[in-house]
């Protein structure tokens, strides 16, 4: 990562600790944070998958089972590795 400018951020003595158990052997803590905050993830991103779906939401996911049970069968089909 390249420094173009250094700034400080005081953090309590908990933090710190925390910040350390996630730091990696050849991380900075710069690297750990910039980490940390690339893995925030919008837990809601995938709420509302089933919206316009027709039917109630026992045969919506009955549907989606079976069709990602269909892709594992293609898939073990094609793999050729049979003896």
């Amino acid at each position: 990562m390249a420094e173009t400018a250094t700034k400080h951020v005081r953090v309590s003595e908990e933090t710190y600790e925390r910040l350390k158990r996630r730091k990696r052997a050849e991380e900075s803590f710069d690297d750990v944070l910039g980490r940390l905050l690339d893995d925030d993830r919008d837990l809601l991103a995938g709420f509302g998958a089933a919206a316009g779906q027709d039917g109630d939401m026992e045969a919506v996911h009955e549907a989606t089972r079976r069709a990602s049970a269909d892709r594992i069968e293609r898939f073990a089909a094609g793999r050729g590795d049979e003896e």
